[in-house]
Parts: C-alpha cells; structure tokens; sequence
C-alpha cells in the first residue's frame, strides 16, 4: 500500500468505505452491549434504594444510608444528565415501595403511586448529581443536593411528604445529636456528605487499582475522604444534648386498643371509646388501691372516641365519667363536626374533672388522601375509594401548646411529627413536654408505627424535649430529651404507661436558627448545579470557537 511522506497510509477518499455506517451487526452487539450497561447500572441502583429501605425501622441498618448514598453518586458519576435522572428513579421507586409497604392496608395501588410520585423526586437529585459531580470538591455539593431534594419533597406537593429523610434513619445513630444543632436537614446533610466522600474514596481507590501506580503520595486522596467521612459521622458524639430539668409532671398515657387492624379497625360506634374509658376507670382503680401513683394529667390518643361528644350526649358523658373517675385534666382525641356541614376537625381536647372541655388543639396539616380529598369532584369520578372519605379535615391555624393541668404542653397529631416546622413552632411557643397523639391502627403490625416512633426521637433531641406517643392501639412510648426510648407499648394491647417527664424552657440552637439551615445547604446545592451548567456551556462555546477557527 503506498505511503504518505510521514509513513501513515493515505486518507481513504470520500465516499468509501471509512465514510459509510458501521456494519448492522456492529451496530446491534453496540446496543446490545449499551443495553446490558445500562441494565446492570439499573439493577445496582434498585438494590442500593432497597438497601436504604433497610435503613429505617423496623430494621434500623442505619449504616446503610451511607451505602445506598454513595452507590447512587458512583452510578451517576460521569452520566448524563437524563441518564442520571433514570438512575435516580430506578434507586427511588423500589426504595420507596418497601418503606411505604404498609399502605397496602389502602390498596397496593396507593403504595405504588405514592412511590412513583415520591421517586420523581430522587429522579431529580440524580440529574442534579450529575452536574454536581463535574465541579471540584463535588462530595459537599452532593451532600447539599440531598438537602434540596428533602426541603422540596417536603413541601410538595399538596404540603409535601416527609417519609424517607435520610435524617429518619438515623435516629439512632452517631449523627442523631447534630440535629440539637440544625434540626434534620444538617442530619441529612452530614449522612450524605459521608456517604459522598465514601464515593470519593472508592473513586480514588478504583484508579489507583486499574493504573497500579502505588505510593504514599497518591493514596492520600482517598485516605483524606475517608478520614473525613469518618469525622463527619463522630462529630455528632461531640454535640452536648441537655437533658436536665427543673420541673417534671407525672403522666399517664391510656392505649385502650381497637376491635382490629386496618381499615375498618372502627368496629362498633362508641368502641374504641369504651375502650378507652374502661382502661381510665381501671387506672382510677388502680390509683384508689395504691397500685399506681396518682398522675398530674392523663393522655388519650387521636381518635380516641371515635363519635363527636358535643353531638352525642352518651359520648360526652362516657368522656366525663373517666375523667372525674381519675380526678386529673385528660387530653382527649377526638373528631368534631367542623365550621360547616363539609369539613370536620381533628382535635385534642383538654376535659377537666370540673370545669369539662376546655382548651382544643385543631390539627394543622390533615393528611391527603387521607383525611381530605385534593380536587375532590373530578377524582371521585374515576377513584371511587375516595367516597370513604365523606368530609374534608378543616386544617387548624395555631399551634398546638396547652395548659394540661400542671404542664404547658405541645399538642402534636400523628403525621404532624414528621414536619420540621409545625414541631418546631410549638416548642417556640412555649411548649415543655411534646405529645404526639396518633391512631395507627391502620397501618398496625406493618412497620409504620415504629417509622413514626423513629421520628419522635429525632424531635427529642431536636428540640431538647421529652416526647410521649399517645397512640390508640400502639406503639405508645415516652422518650426522654436524650432521645431514648424508656418506656414503650406492644401493639393492639390495652396498656397505660406511668411516667414522671422532664419539664424543660431551654431552646437548642435548631430552635433558634428554624429552617436557616435547611435554605442554606439547599440553596449551595442548586448553586452548584447553576455554576456546572454555566461552566459545561462555556466549554461547548470555546470549543465551537476553536472549530471555527481551524
């Protein structure tokens, strides 16, 4: 073959064989190939979200959210943005299947459209991801990047949905006390951030491994990410959570039981509340023989009559008879007829043995699809399971702080926990103690209730608060301000707890800086994707330049 003057064969000219297409068989072991990458990269990703399932109660391998953290950037590491966005999915929506799982007491359809809404999120944080990965010191953007996906699918949509924050993992973990510092989203922050820098290492590691050029010197990258990814999960044991406290209460928390579990746990009318006023009575009994010291006040869980006792005289009376039998205000769960004949109100009530009913707390944030039906009309043509909700919740506007005899308590109820701002507003507003009234007899025997328990020990340390869980058929428990369960029910049992709660006024510092924090690190986040963008079209612009040149 005749050779240039440099030695190289000549350019084959157009129109030959070098111009045309590869071959059709090369293109299709080319896809097929594309095809088996991607589908690998799929699986790897579905197995990182199910391992972060893993993380959360009732299993609590809180390591795992580290795992499944820095799987997820190692996917995305060097995609495409769409690419990214896929791989965000495939890792959110068989995570978000099994930690919602319980809701298949509802339909399997519900557990699977919740997971697909809520994995469009994750979806989003894979594209974001991908930018972030592109910029130096890319394991801080990402960390905040998890911040911005929580702080949005918080709030969105419809008041958003907090189920599955890295921080509700982590409950119990080294990283559990920064949240007396910033609330969840730093927990979620510094979880993520360790998580990335894993990421990191393994990066280093991996090229080190394939080039095999061994030295002191090129492995400090991936020993300097793994020593701060280890400092990050050990600073938490540096944060003091004060527990101390000059007044305390003592407390009795009254789980009467239902008939059974899921959607029809109701029974007959007025059972749950004979239940309830059956273990009062023995409790009084209990408290006239010696048994048990005699409380200050008596919690009763949400719906704890399960009929209005201002339009059922039988119910009120009942509620009356317990509560004089004990001697003590009770905070009662109740649901009342609501400022019109649509809309009813779930509320906690404080009956005193004297004076009756008195001071009410309305719950503030009632549940989509759950206690209020979005677009109501034009749903219930094509989901007829929403005619079972009849009325609408009419959603409460203060907070939930109340004068409980000796106490000034914070009134929480049930899904309510899971929101940064409602808890946080009710310890700022004088809250001593926190109480969380929840029915979760729907979802009983499924996980959900120790999900929802995780979450109360957050708040604990959060707020530097002991939190009680005053549920109607479990799990109800007292957590100290340390966060430490101390006492807790079994489920679908009646059982009365007796406790003596600390009583605090001191504010954490998550109390005073609010959701500064959570804005900070979410904003960083978006920025960092803002500046790879910017910085991705001035490359394309000087290579485009460089193109026209030549």
């Amino acid at each position: 073959m005749p050779e240039t003057a440099d030695g190289n064969p000549p350019a084959a000219p157009a129109g030959t064989l070098a111009d045309q297409a590869p071959p059709r068989a090369s293109r299709r072991r080319r896809f097929a190939a594309l095809a088996r990458r991607s589908a690998r990269s799929s699986a790897v990703a579905a197995a990182s979200g199910l391992a972060l399932a893993a993380a959360f109660p009732p299993y609590d391998l809180w390591p795992l959210s580290l795992v499944a953290v820095a799987a997820l950037s190692l996917l995305t590491r060097g995609r495409t943005v769409r690419q990214g966005a896929w791989l965000g999915f495939a890792f959110g929506f068989p995570f978000f299947v099994w930690l919602l799982q319980w809701l298949h007491t509802v339909g399997w359809d519900a557990v699977v459209g919740l997971a697909a809404i809520e994995a469009a999120f994750l979806a989003a944080l894979g594209a974001c991801l991908v930018l972030g990965q592109r910029l130096p010191w890319w394991p801080l953007w990402a960390a905040c990047l998890w911040v911005t996906e929580e702080l949005t699918r918080d709030r969105l949509p419809f008041g958003g949905f907090p189920w599955g924050r890295l921080a509700f993992a982590n409950t119990g973990s080294p990283y559990t006390p920064l949240a007396a510092l910033g609330g969840a989203p730093l927990v979620t922050f510094a979880v993520a951030l360790s998580g990335t820098l894993l990421a990191a290492a393994a990066l280093t590691g991996l090229r080190l491994y394939r080039s095999r050029a061994w030295s002191p010197r090129s492995v400090l990258p991936a020993a300097g990410a793994l020593v701060l990814s280890a400092a990050v999960l050990l600073a938490g044991l540096l944060v003091p959570v004060p527990t101390d406290a000059k007044d305390h209460v003592k407390i009795a928390v009254v789980q009467g039981n239902v008939q059974q579990p899921g959607m029809h746990f109701l029974g007959r009318p007025m059972m749950i509340l004979d239940n309830h006023v059956k273990a009062t009575l023995k409790l009084a009994t209990d408290i006239k023989a010696g048994r048990v010291p005699k409380p200050d006040l008596v919690l009763w869980p949400e719906n704890s009559s399960d009929l209005d006792p201002f339009s059922n005289p039988a119910a009120y009376d009942k509620i009356t008879e317990a509560v004089q039998a004990v001697g003590v205000p009770v905070l009662v769960g109740v649901l009342v007829d609501g400022p019109d004949a649509d809309h009813v109100q779930n509320e906690g009530i404080v009956w005193d043995p004297v004076k009756g009913p008195g001071a009410h707390y309305t719950k503030q944030h009632p549940v989509p699809f759950g206690e209020y039906v979005p677009f109501r009309k034009e749903l219930t043509k094509v989901i007829s399971r929403l005619d079972e909700i009849p009325r609408d919740f009419y959603p409460g506007k203060t907070t939930g702080v109340l004068q409980i005899g000796p106490a000034r308590l914070g009134d929480v109820i049930c899904f309510e926990v899971a929101y940064d701002g409602i808890v946080r507003d009710t310890v700022n507003a004088g809250a001593r103690a926190i109480v969380v009234q929840t029915n979760n007899a729907t979802y009983g025997k499924t996980g959900q209730p120790e999900q929802q328990l995780a979450m109360s020990r957050l708040r604990a340390i959060e707020h530097g608060r002991a939190v009680v869980t005053a549920a109607t058929s479990g799990i109800s428990a007292i957590v100290g301000p340390d966060g430490k369960i101390e006492q807790r029910s079994e489920e679908f049992t009646q059982q009365v707890l007796n406790a003596d709660i600390p009583l605090r006024d001191g504010k954490t510092v998550a109390d005073r800086v609010g959701a500064a924090p959570e804005w900070a690190l979410a904003m960083v986040g978006l920025l960092s994707c803002a500046v790879a963008i910017a910085l991705d079209r001035r490359g394309r612009t000087r290579t485009t330049k460089g193109q026209e040149q030549q």
